[in-house]
């Protein structure tokens, strides 16, 4: 009713891992209440860095519950990632593993840019690689001179007003238009956020 009263159009619903998992008639019941297109999960129960083993549990957790939302709900499903994920694995990481072992038809991506960058990947090289899996972005910037990790934490001081942190903000932006992103989020969550 609220959104409703201000016109705005609720595109992603937020969940925790544990209802989309548990709960996942109700998240989908109030996604749909909401007008929601998608619902949207960030980041993956782990007990400190991201295993394979927690990878696989997600990955098929996202097939078998994304499968449920798109047939029986007509909802998306989408994967928010945290920077975490991006723990060595093989050639590559357990983020690309995940992309990669994930049913497109069934699970979508959300690039939070600044978490992409923050454990030292490109955001506009993920977009070019992985494309139309990409459905919407979390836009936020890291301010110059922090230093990130694979922690997926870091001071909420650290966002800054997008084009005046570390991130080349054009080149995600082209990126996206080239891959085809639908939803754009601005997020900050710094205590400067009216800036």
């Amino acid at each position: 009713t609220l959104l409703d009263e201000r016109g705005i159009k609720c595109s992603s619903f937020g969940v925790s891992y544990n209802d989309f998992v548990n709960k996942t008639e109700e998240v989908a019941q109030n996604a749909k209440t909401l007008g929601a297109q998608y619902v949207r999960v960030a980041g993956i129960p782990h007990k400190s860095a991201l295993t394979l083993e927690e990878a696989q549990k997600a990955v098929a957790d996202f097939n078998r519950v994304g499968k449920i939302l798109k047939e029986q709900y007509g909802l998306g499903f989408i994967y928010h990632e945290h920077g975490f994920e991006f723990q060595p694995y093989q050639d590559g990481t357990l983020y690309d593993y995940i992309v990669k072992n994930t049913d497109p038809r069934y699970v979508s991506l959300e690039l939070d840019i600044m978490w992409a960058f923050f454990p030292g990947q490109d955001p506009a090289a993920l977009l070019d690689k992985y494309g139309h899996r990409y459905k919407a972005l979390h836009l936020k910037d890291l301010k110059k001179g922090v230093k990130g990790d694979l922690t997926g934490g870091t001071n909420q001081d650290n966002d800054v007003v997008l084009g005046t942190g570390k991130i080349d903000i054009p080149a995600v932006l082209k990126a996206a238009k080239q891959a085809g992103v639908e939803h754009y989020y601005i997020e900050d969550e710094s205590p400067n956020v009216m800036e």
